[in-house]
């Protein structure tokens, strides 16, 4: 990896399917983009700025695509410079959006899923840290939600490589869908959606 890199550097790039990882900051955001791309990376700073990203290649039975680390963000309403690139990125394009929810705090990620559907830009969630969420008495249902998003989400837990090769899959298998979602209000949305996804269990 270089890290001194000003401007991507990832060959053949404008020939590969374009993937953005978006997100929360702190979601595990980074581990998965390691554990779908390796040591197949680069660090480069968005043209303009000091704001820095990484490009990867993820490969699955012979194809390839290009991966965008994109700054974690809160909201597509930028109120920093990381924020700010993070939506010229999205700005700019991409084939698919892998959206990653933390599920510890499920209802306030849910408020950046919400602004990314509304670009129409095919779109699968990852629910990572599932087991941290279990163990604080949290168990969500991934089918009620997926239906809730109109879009496949897929359970990770990236630290320990688990959910990784059926990402891979479904993003080469063409299963990201465009969600039609007409949110107002998100907080009240994202409310609903949390109190009937979410069960709590005894921690023992």
């Amino acid at each position: 990896m270089d890290c001194h890199q000003t401007t991507p550097v990832v060959k053949d790039r404008e020939n590969l399917k374009k993937i953005l990882l978006m997100g929360n900051p702190n979601v595990g955001k980074s581990v998965l983009f390691n554990r779908l791309t390796g040591l197949d990376v680069v660090a480069a700073n968005y043209t303009g700025t000091t704001v820095s990203y990484h490009e990867g290649i993820i490969r699955y039975k012979g194809e390839k695509a290009l991966l965008i680390d994109v700054p974690g963000t809160y909201s597509l309403n930028a109120l920093s410079k990381a924020e700010e690139v993070a939506t010229r990125m999205l700005d700019d394009g991409a084939d698919i959006i892998i959206c990653v929810l933390d599920a510890t705090h499920l209802e306030r990620n849910l408020h950046l899923a919400f602004d990314i559907q509304k670009r129409n830009i095919p779109i699968i969630f990852v629910l990572n840290l599932g087991d941290v969420a279990y163990r604080r008495g949290l168990e969500i249902n991934i089918n009620l939600l997926s239906k809730y998003l109109n879009a496949p989400v897929i359970e990770t837990v990236a630290v320990k490589r688990i959910g990784i090769d059926t990402l891979k899959e479904a993003l080469f298998t063409g299963i990201a869908s465009i969600s039609d979602v007409k949110t107002v209000d998100y907080v009240e949305k994202a409310k609903e959606i949390t109190s009937n996804v979410i069960t709590k269990h005894d921690v023992k």
